[in-house]
């Protein structure tokens, strides 16, 4: 009966957060930019800073990503590569504990491989922690080979994706034995021949890949919002011994910062997806659309606020 009842609020929810993706379009950018400013840094590398020295000051890590992957000429991806060689002088200038999250595709990856190639090498060079991010499956063969290829070639500092809605997945993690890897559902659709579209299936997959990624010794990113897996993320830790130090809970800016307190009350360490950028509206739309639970999740907790302040 539990289980039924938990199956119907699930719905409920899903239909109120599409709800709130399919009115997006219409609704004025000034709205969309009061909604997107609890989950996006800001337009310029200063707002970035300045939310990571705020998230550092509470306890918490943080991975700023530059707003951008949609580029269609070299030239967009020397900006992109540039915004990143720039947050890591940043870093460094202001002692920050944070590291940076790139796509490929952002950094040429569909108009040159080995554009893509050169440019995360000049920022992997830097020596700060970078994450390749996972994008949609189109992509996932060619990250995770340049990700191999520059590993066996001595950049240490480099982490990977895996996303828990492919089916491939645990077998991509068996491959990975000894990385860095963040783990987290999946927000791209995909065909059904290739990933799980089921609630309980990918959450089932999402706990096998963890399983998988910690017995072959990966420090493993647990990213993300649903409260189920983070419990099944402590199981797992807690049943192979792990201090604080050999991974670390993940969650988007904004998204659930109650949840995201009790995580680092209880002792361990949450790091940030701090986003940034000019296409600050691109992307806000996009990351809805694609996933609507965080839609839910950004105006509820919109509404809260606003409600307290009454």
């Amino acid at each position: 009966m539990l289980i039924l009842r938990n199956q119907v609020e699930s719905r409920a929810v899903s239909l109120v957060d599409r709800a709130v993706v399919t009115l997006l379009p219409a609704v004025p950018k000034r709205v969309v930019r009061t909604l997107s400013s609890r989950y996006i840094a800001g337009s310029d590398l200063e707002d970035a800073r300045r939310v990571v020295a705020e998230l550092n000051a509470a306890g918490k890590l943080a991975t700023v990503d530059v707003l951008g992957e949609e580029i269609t000429r070299p030239e967009e991806a020397e900006e992109i590569t540039r915004a990143y060689l720039d947050v890591l002088d940043a870093v460094d200038e202001d002692r920050l504990d944070a590291n940076v999250s790139v796509k490929l595709t952002g950094l040429g990856l569909k108009l040159d491989p080995n554009l893509a190639r050169d440019n995360l090498k000049r920022i992997a060079e830097r020596g700060t922690f970078v994450r390749i991010d996972m994008e949609d499956s189109s992509t996932t063969d060619a990250t995770l080979e340049l990700y191999h290829e520059l590993t066996a070639g001595g950049y240490g500092n480099l982490g990977v994706v895996l996303q828990a809605a492919l089916k491939r997945t645990v077998d991509d993690a068996h491959a990975l034995a000894g990385a860095n890897v963040r783990l987290c559902k999946g927000i791209y659709i995909e065909p059904p021949e290739i990933a799980y579209r089921d609630f309980d299936d990918v959450r089932a997959h999402y706990v096998r890949a963890l399983d998988a990624l910690l017995d072959g010794g990966c420090y493993v990113g647990i990213a993300t919002h649903d409260e189920w897996l983070i419990d099944e993320g402590r199981r797992a830790v807690r049943e192979r011994g792990l201090t604080s130090e050999e991974y670390e809970f993940q969650m988007l800016l904004g998204v659930r910062r109650d949840l995201g307190d009790r995580v680092v009350a209880d002792g361990h360490r949450l790091r940030l997806y701090v986003p940034y950028g000019r296409q600050w509206y691109e992307y806000s739309l996009r990351r809805l659309q694609e996933n609507p639970k965080i839609a839910g999740y950004v105006a509820g907790d919109l509404g809260r606020s606003l409600f307290r302040r009454r």
